[in-house]
């Protein structure tokens, strides 16, 4: 079954263009566009996707409440960002509102579709220059948080590997895991750190400083 995507970007031409791109892919449906955030709410309500690739910058509501917005009706639709700016304010605050990955305008267009399935799979998927701003922001613990305590030991090792930016096959490689296992840690790690994304419980775990930096980096 194909993945279901929301194109939420204000630029007609960049989302027709976007839009090209991922009607090439048989294993992704485009099935809405959005030209600002509260369309790009409307739509996701209406066609409930898989998938929302996010602008940032859009009228009426920017990507960053639309996103937190999504999250809150419609927690199992991963947001991508696709945004042209790298500011530490911007990642931050949409990797915060929810975001599973967030990537840069400047992908190749086979990129875009990988991070795509990847997201969709559960995974997260960072530009390297915005990893790189992650994991310089987390290097300062903060205090713990409800629910690290209780991850078991594999469940931690599962979340580091993760962090380093493994997806799911590699982990489950590393560990002698089998792909469906560590989709099931990831399924309970998610639970106890009340997130909803590798990303977000990455971002948890280093931003309370529970998940060793020196482990990740």
């Amino acid at each position: 079954m194909a993945v279901r995507v929301v194109i939420a970007e204000d630029h007609t031409l960049v989302r027709e263009g976007t839009r090209r791109v991922l009607d090439q892919c048989r294993d992704i449906e485009v099935v809405g566009e959005a030209g600002d955030g509260e369309e790009a709410i409307l739509k996701v309500l209406e066609q409930r996707p898989d998938v929302v690739l996010m602008d940032i910058s859009m009228p009426k509501l920017s990507g960053i409440d639309a996103t937190r917005r999504i999250k809150s009706a419609c927690p199992d639709t991963a947001i991508l960002a696709l945004t042209a700016y790298d500011d530490d304010v911007y990642v931050f605050a949409l990797l915060e509102a929810g975001a599973a990955g967030y990537l840069l305008k400047t992908v190749r267009s086979d990129d875009l579709v990988a991070a795509i399935l990847a997201v969709h799979a559960g995974e997260s998927v960072l530009s390297p220059s915005v990893a790189a701003k992650v994991l310089r922001r987390f290097t300062t613990p903060g205090p713990p948080v409800a629910g690290a305590n209780s991850l078991t030991l594999r469940e931690k090792e599962v979340l580091v590997l993760a962090a380093r930016g493994l997806p799911n096959k590699a982990i489950a490689a590393a560990l002698g895991l089998s792909h469906r296992t560590v989709q099931m840690h990831l399924a309970r790690i998610f639970h106890k750190l009340g997130v909803a994304s590798r990303t977000e419980a990455v971002v948890t775990g280093l931003r309370r400083g529970w998940l060793p930096l020196e482990e990740v980096g």
